[in-house]
Formats: structure tokens, sequence, C-alpha cells
């Protein structure tokens, strides 16, 4: 009981940084923009997360500094994709490596420095953890309690208002989109602006809220898992919450394992995510268009093409 009780009380944390960057991801996709780039995305948000705390800056500030500095990449790969009309794939691919190097190089003398992170529920509102209930809820952060609500917001402005329609009109079928009023450009940059604002988040999460130390690699391939979640979600924001948690529940399976001292390869447990995440790519190879996949997705629309 112990056990299950401390893995379910992990889970969320576990599961945040994948459905914020799958968010972020989800919304880019929507508007035709294939973005590959979540790890490089997230490793910047994480190491800038890192450099905010050690030099007094307070932890939400933090946050804050992540999300704006996964925003300032996503930028250099709007510039690329939208305006310069440049692969998406490749530019993806770019976006890792440029952000995986700058982490690299100038993170280096923040590495392995422990700092305080954001406080969790147990902190704030002194909950006892004599209970399951208790020990579940005295470990969760704002952060964690506030993913249901964007998922609510993200879900409703993307299936019932008007610009939500607009963004995935561009995503579907640009060139009517286009002949429709609607400037394609502005929404896919702005697409790829709110992806990088999330996965910089995502990163920042991983290590101000969970982690409290930065080590160059510790986003793990979190941001390859994300981009699987998204297909997994089918591209709605209410499936990703899901697919988070099942997601999110793998991960926090390996520690828990490690805490109980269980005599099991521990490399093999850790390879569960990853097993998952070839999976639904699998699923999805086999299930073609019928997975709700964007039509225009990972395609470079030229305005000529407006018909």
């Amino acid at each position: 009981m112990d056990f299950l009780v401390g893995w379910i009380a992990i889970v969320p944390s576990y599961a945040t940084p994948l459905l914020l960057a799958s968010l972020g991801l989800i919304v880019c996709e929507r508007a035709g923009i294939l973005n590959l780039g979540a790890e490089g995305l997230m490793a910047v948000g994480a190491m800038t997360g890192a450099v905010a705390v050690l030099s007094g800056f307070d932890p939400w500030a933090a946050l804050a500094a992540g999300a704006a500095a996964g925003t300032a990449l996503a930028l250099l790969f709007g510039i690329a994709t939208v305006v310069m009309r440049a692969d998406h794939t490749l530019s993806g691919l770019a976006v890792v490596a440029i952000g995986l190097g700058v982490t690299g190089v100038v993170g280096r003398p923040y590495m392995q420095k422990t700092f305080p992170g954001i406080a969790n529920f147990g902190e704030l509102f002194g909950i006892e953890r004599s209970s399951a209930l208790g020990r579940i809820l005295a470990v969760q952060d704002p952060v964690t309690l506030a993913m249901p609500v964007l998922v609510a917001l993200l879900w409703w402005w993307l299936m019932r208002s008007g610009s939500g329609l607009r963004l995935r009109a561009v995503g579907e079928n640009p060139a009517a989109a286009d002949v429709a009023g609607i400037d394609v450009q502005v929404a896919q940059f702005g697409a790829v602006l709110v992806s990088g604002l999330l996965c910089g988040l995502a990163g920042a999460y991983l290590c101000v809220a969970t982690s409290h130390v930065w080590v160059e690699g510790m986003v793990a391939a979190r941001g390859w898992v994300a981009v699987a979640l998204v297909i997994f979600a089918r591209w709605n924001p209410a499936r990703a919450l899901v697919g988070a948690l099942v997601f999110g529940s793998a991960d926090a399976l390996v520690p828990r394992l490690q805490a109980i001292g269980a005599d099991i390869p521990v490399y093999l447990a850790m390879m569960l995510p990853y097993l998952l995440t070839l999976a639904v790519l699998v699923a999805s190879a086999m299930a073609g268009r019928a997975s709700g996949e964007p039509s225009f997705l990972g395609r470079v629309y030229l305005r000529q093409d407006k018909h």
C-alpha cells in the first residue's frame, strides 16, 4: 500500500513537463507546423531556470525565465519555417542541436548545484501526511494542480472558439484559410511561439520544481516522448492529459522501485517510457491519416499555392 500511495503521489510531477510540452506541440501542429524541437526547447528552459534561481531570482521568476528562453529559441524556429519556409523536420532537428549545444556551454558553471524550488502544498498549507490522501496532496505543487484547468481552457479554445477554429483551418487547408482572410503566417508564427513558451516552461519545471538541480542532459529524451504523446493524443489536449498520466506513471515507476530496493534490472525498467513511445509511433503509422493528424502538417505553404 505504501508503494502504491508513494507512486500515485509522484506521478503528477512526472506527467506535468510531458503535458506542458505536448500542449505546446499540439498548438503548433494544429497550425500545420511540425515541431520536432521540443527536446532542445526543454533543455534551454531547464538550464535557464537553474541559472535564474542560482543568480538569486525567485523560483517562480525562474519558471518564467525558462519559458521566455524557450520562446526565444522558438523564434528562430519560426523564422526558419514560417518566414524562410525551411523544411520543418530539418529545422526542428537543428533546434534540438542548438538547444543541447547552448546548454552544454552556457550552463556548465551551474551544473550540480542544488537550489530551492517552488513550495508544495505540504509546505504552503501544512497538510498532514498521516493519511494516504494527505501524503498525495502534500507533495503536489500549484503547477500540477493548474494542469487540468490549462487543458480545459486550451481544449475549449481550440475546439469551440472562433480563433481556435481559424488556427485549425490553417493546419488543415492554409490556402482556403488564406482565401477566407486569415493571415496564415501570423497564425503559424504565433503557434510556434506558444509551443516554445510551453516547452521552455516544461523544461524549467523539470529543473526548478522537481529536481532542484541542473545537470547536462537532464531532459533525457522527454521532448521526444512529448512528440509521441501528441500522436497518442491525436492532437487533442484532453487526450494529452490522459496520455501524460500514462507516460508519467511509467516514468515514475523507476524511482519508486529503487526506493523499495526491488530486485529488478533498473535499466530495463527505465526503458519502459521509451518502449511506450515506440509502441505509440508504430500504432500511429498503422492508423495513417485516420489518426486525426492535421492535413497540412509538416508541409511548406507558399502563398502562390492559393487557388
